[in-house]
């Protein structure tokens, strides 16, 4: 039984400064990067998770998911474009010791890290989970109310533990994110 820590889109431009800035962006990038520097710090056999990894939004030509007046639920300011600044992770998130990196949405919106393919050899999330013998996850990052709800609630039909670190999350709308938290204990993830 080893448990994955994914570290979803905490990323310049959904943190404060960025094109699609979530209040609180970089302050949870500080947090997670204080656990992150602790997990490395430690002992390997002492470490909580076996393996750390983190999700991008990593767009090039994403369609109808960019727009000029977005609606902000299925179109947004365009953000995360691939080659910019805007798609680094957030500086406040140091160290970046991650096993793997899962870019989603190069061609069309992609909230979920399970929809992203990694850098080293193109594999998918799940599978990557399970080839690593993880059979429990914790999910962070930003934003509580769509990438980490979509990451959780695939990480529960995916068959993993699932639990949310709320205090390492950061939520678009405070309505949005109640409605994501009450969604995702109703599908079994756990809130801490």
């Amino acid at each position: 039984m080893a448990r994955a820590l994914i570290v979803v889109d905490v990323q310049n431009d959904f943190c404060e400064g960025g094109s699609l800035a979530v209040a609180g962006g970089a302050d949870v990038a500080f947090r997670i990067g204080e656990l992150l520097h602790r997990w490395h710090e430690a002992d390997p056999d002492e470490r909580q998770y076996a393996y750390v990894v983190a999700t991008r939004d990593h767009h090039i030509d994403p369609g109808d998911h960019f727009s000029r007046e977005p609606d902000f639920v299925h179109s947004w300011p365009p953000h995360c474009v691939a080659g910019t600044d805007g798609v680094s992770f957030h500086p406040n998130l140091d160290p970046q010791p991650f096993d793997a990196i899962f870019d989603k949405g190069e061609y069309a919106a992609a909230y979920s890290g399970f929809e992203g393919k990694s850098h080293d050899g193109g594999h998918a999330l799940a599978d990557w989970l399970r080839e690593k013998g993880v059979t429990d996850v914790d999910v962070c990052g930003i934003a509580t109310d769509y990438c980490v709800r979509a990451t959780a609630l695939d990480a529960r039909k995916e068959g993993f533990g699932t639990t949310v670190l709320t205090t390492l999350t950061a939520g678009v709308a405070e309505s949005t994110t109640q409605q994501a938290l009450t969604e995702l204990r109703a599908a079994g993830v756990d809130l801490t």
